[in-house]
């Protein structure tokens, strides 16, 4: 179940990554978008570093508060429950 798990976060984390690099691309050309919600949602999804590594990497987002925080904190939230069930087993 655990291999599973990791596999699952390695994917979403890279889906996350491609996203916030396609966004950028799409920005830069004034292209169609991915909409802020897809791109928040794959973060609490799991993929909270990929979008992370994502925002700083292409410069991308990260002068919006939304982004800015809420990346971070969700990433903190992920660590919490990770931790808590580390620790309950």
């Amino acid at each position: 179940m655990i291999r599973y798990f990791l596999i699952y976060l390695i994917i979403i984390n890279i889906l996350s990554f491609i996203l916030m690099y396609a966004d950028k691309r799409r920005a830069i050309k004034r292209k169609w978008r991915i909409s802020e919600h897809t791109l928040i949602l794959t973060a609490i999804l799991g993929g909270s570093i990929g979008a992370l590594i994502g925002m700083y990497s292409f410069r991308h987002k990260t002068k919006h508060l939304k982004f800015k925080l809420g990346i971070p904190i969700i990433l903190t939230f992920q660590l919490i429950l990770i931790i808590i069930n580390i620790v309950h087993k």
